[in-house]
């Protein structure tokens, strides 16, 4: 399906992802990040979603597991915190504006990607998939996949590192 055509189709079913989202967390703040989030992932991953697929479930599984995520990373950040607390620690929270900079960073990053790696990295990082099941999505060898997603990860990382970098100028060169 054209990525034109299949982000209409998303756009019919924001409304119900908002409700489901709502019902997921009690809170409509965090239920328009959880839809936005859903979403952003959805964009990124449209290169494997089947065309013969409901796209409705497609994107309520994208949700639950972002939520479900959330929960699991909120639990291991108190857990983390009590410890620190225990242990006498103190922690300093990251802002949650830095946290979505990175997402349009990693997002940016993941776009310059050569299609067959971007489509290894984003089956492994959105879809939660084995690397076997996902070579098998793909069509190709697990050796291939391997392959495909060592580079587009170190690409990823690569790009993302320079992206950190500070950008250097001389100041009082010699003239």
């Amino acid at each position: 399906m054209p990525h034109g055509k299949l982000k209409e189709e998303m756009a019919t079913h924001i409304a119900s992802l908002r409700r489901y989202a709502i019902a997921l967390t009690r809170n409509t703040d965090e239920a328009e990040d959880l839809v936005q989030e859903c979403l952003s992932k959805a964009i990124a991953g449209a290169d494997t979603f089947r065309p013969d697929a409901d796209l409705r479930v497609w994107l309520f599984r994208i949700l639950h597991n972002v939520h479900v995520s959330g929960l699991r990373r909120r639990t291991l950040e108190n857990a983390v915190k009590a410890d620190a607390e225990a242990a006498g620690l103190e922690t300093v929270a990251e802002p949650a504006q830095h946290r979505h900079l990175e997402v349009k960073d990693v997002m940016a990053a993941l776009s310059q990607l050569p299609e067959d790696q971007r489509r290894a990295v984003t089956l492994i990082a959105t879809e939660e998939l084995k690397y076997e099941e996902a070579a098998k999505r793909l069509g190709v060898p697990i050796g291939t996949f391997m392959s495909r997603l060592g580079r587009g990860r170190a690409a990823l990382r690569s790009m993302l590192n320079q992206a950190k970098r500070p950008k250097l100028r001389l100041v009082g060169g010699s003239e």
